[in-house]
């Protein structure tokens, strides 16, 4: 199932409307074929660096993201070779008092999304931020 991943494979650069920034995430396969590994490097001092470990769990994907704030975050992830989602809507090792969903559409060497959040104790989903992906 893993496999299904591989058109994430590569560098990534980054754009978000929260502003100019420099940013770059790359996808690589580890532990021979069994994960995918993602990191994130963004020179925007409110904005962390990340790592992620994508990987099956019976049958769906999650993402286990890490930040170099000390955030710990499991996402819920689907991908069906076009439409990327991230979903987070359940009880964390970190505290959470909001929920949040990661949209995105891969068409070529282009992922284009969007980041919505609940604000807390709330259940409508509002647009956080839009995030893009362009193979480097």
């Amino acid at each position: 199932m893993i496999e299904q991943l591989e058109p994430f494979v590569g560098t990534w650069r980054v754009e978000t409307s929260l502003g100019d920034m420099a940013a770059e995430t790359t996808f690589e396969s580890v532990l021979g074929g069994a994960f995918l590994l993602q990191r994130s490097e963004i020179d925007m001092a409110e904005a962390p660096d990340a790592l992620c470990l994508i990987g099956v769990a019976g049958e769906h994907f999650r993402q286990y993201y890490f930040d170099s704030r000390g955030v710990v975050r499991t996402y819920a992830m689907t991908f069906d070779g076009t439409t990327w989602t991230l979903t987070r809507e359940e009880p964390e090792i970190t505290p959470q008092t909001w929920l949040q969903r990661y949209y995105g559409e891969l068409r070529g060497d282009r992922i284009d999304g969007r980041w919505e959040k609940t604000e807390p104790g709330e259940s409508e989903f509002t647009l956080d931020f839009e995030l893009s992906y362009m193979r480097s």
